[in-house]
């Protein structure tokens, strides 16, 4: 089909050419006075014919895609969902579209998109990474991008950043446990590579030292980021001599599937076994039992990133900035005192 131009527009609302690309293109108030009455005839022409702005000659005008890149480790796991949803209200809200690449939690993958990424027409990128992103090879690539650059890792970036403070509730959350009288507490450190999730595992062994329990490293299970790993590491964890009367999970969805190692095992929670996780994605607080879990308001968090990557944007040369998204422990029915 013929694409309809802004001149078509122009005939159809009686108006000049140059008074339509004012009005479509929202430069109206600050460039010329045009009455509402004009604006309304412009728009209700527009709508009309159906037109739609040519993204390709808008981008050679002001040298500016409107596109975001984004890096998606997980699309199975709803706390990368409630990422994308906080960029991409964020994004809409200023005229941009993302455009994503999935990495299903694998660094060649992750490679692959950022590659991709480099040889795309964006604006800038922002990293939901499963992997440090000053490992060298990975590192090299995000320097061919370049564009602005916000990373949501929690590890040492050379970039824009938020950062989540799992710190202090993971501290509430092992004073709270131990408070119940847990000593067995177990750690299901499910995560794509060691360098990552010591933001958890290191105010958990904090929290059993300045109560005099001698960590177990049988306790601590490495595995990896899927929930079968987790229920694998779980079903391990319950199969002990001493099992633990409490499991801390990485993240809410590899809690899940210790529930589920747990009820395949005939353990109670939180009778027999307490259990918590991380995020408190959607589903956590309609499980049966209910996830105690460490909350933060990921989609603001989603929000903030784009906001910070438009502050690149606006001053590439502005010092690093690096933000904190606080977090807080939220108490459900899965956890309780050890039988």
């Amino acid at each position: 089909m013929k694409r309809i131009t802004q001149k078509e527009v122009a005939q159809r609302a009686g108006v000049s050419r140059a008074t339509v690309s004012y009005v479509l293109n929202g430069h109206a108030k600050s460039r010329v006075p045009i009455s509402d009455e004009t604006r309304r005839k412009v728009l209700d022409a527009a709508s009309k014919l159906g037109y739609q702005p040519d993204s390709s000659a808008r981008t050679l005008r002001s040298g500016l895609s409107r596109t975001i890149g984004v890096l998606v480790p997980d699309m199975g796991n709803p706390h990368y969902w409630q990422l994308l949803t906080g960029i991409e209200r964020a994004a809409h809200a200023e005229g941009y579209t993302l455009l994503l690449f999935h990495t299903a939690l694998m660094r060649s993958e992750e490679d692959v998109g950022l590659r991709e990424l480099a040889q795309r027409k964006i604006d800038g990128v922002i990293l939901i990474s499963s992997y440090p992103p000053t490992w060298p090879q990975t590192a090299l690539v995000i320097s061919s991008l370049h564009r602005p650059v916000v990373d949501l890792s929690n590890v040492d970036s050379p970039f824009d950043r938020i950062v989540s403070d799992y710190h202090e509730p993971t501290t509430k959350l092992m004073e709270y446990l131990i408070g119940l009288g847990h000593t067995r507490i177990a750690f299901v450190y499910g995560v794509a590579t060691p360098e990552v999730g010591f933001d958890r595992l290191d105010p958990y062994r904090e929290a059993l030292a300045r109560n005099g329990i001698e960590a177990d490293e049988e306790l601590i299970v490495r595995c990896g980021p899927t929930m079968e790993a987790g229920y694998r590491a779980a079903s391990g964890l319950l199969e002990l001599r001493r099992r633990p009367t409490a499991i801390l999970a990485i993240n809410d969805m590899l809690a899940a599937a210790v529930l589920r190692a747990a009820k395949d095992r005939a353990v109670a929670v939180p009778e027999g076994l307490s259990v918590a996780g991380f995020d408190d994605i959607p589903f956590a607080s309609y499980l049966t039992p209910s996830l105690t879990t460490v909350h933060r308001d990921t989609e603001r968090v989603g929000e903030q990133a784009f906001a910070l990557l438009l502050e690149r944007m606006a001053d590439p040369h502005m010092p690093i900035v690096t933000r904190r998204a606080a977090s807080t422990l939220v108490i459900r029915e899965s956890t309780g005192p050890p039988r």
